[in-house]
């Protein structure tokens, strides 16, 4: 094999193992992609149906309802346009609260958000961009059915 053959072997070599390790990353990164969605989204049937997914909003007043094993949790989130029910089995954080932030990774199932994970927001101030921009839409289409 001249020494020109052997430097296109290698060349082409190298192509092929750069494209199975690219192959490989693009698709672990996409197995582990976790999306997040609204409640007023999750009711349009916007959310994926069997794969997990993250949803955010306000935990509503009074729908903190605790089972009889101490361990399953059941409660609300909303946007202030859609509620969805939650259930989670396991200690909620600390800091989560009705009336406050949460945002939950789990399945939806049933009609019901089935949470592995929830996670309280730490300052009241803060808000996710995307659950910010979806609390903003949903008082505005509130506002625009208010007006006669």
């Amino acid at each position: 094999m001249t020494p020109r053959r052997k430097r296109a072997a290698w060349i082409i070599g190298a192509l092929i193992a750069l494209a199975l390790v690219t192959f490989f990353v693009v698709n672990a990164f996409r197995q582990n992609l976790v999306f997040f969605y609204t409640p007023t989204q999750i009711a349009a049937g916007e959310a994926p149906q069997g794969r997990a997914f993250r949803i955010g909003g306000m935990v509503v007043d009074k729908s903190l309802q605790r089972a009889a094993d101490g361990v399953t949790i059941r409660f609300d989130v909303t946007d202030t346009d859609k509620v969805i029910p939650v259930q989670y089995r396991g200690i909620l954080p600390d800091l989560f609260k009705e009336g406050k932030g949460v945002v939950a990774e789990g399945r939806w199932e049933n009609g019901v958000f089935t949470a592995s994970e929830v996670l309280a927001k730490h300052d009241e101030n803060y808000m996710p961009p995307e659950a910010q921009d979806a609390v903003n839409k949903a008082h505005q289409k509130a506002a625009e059915k208010a007006k006669p």
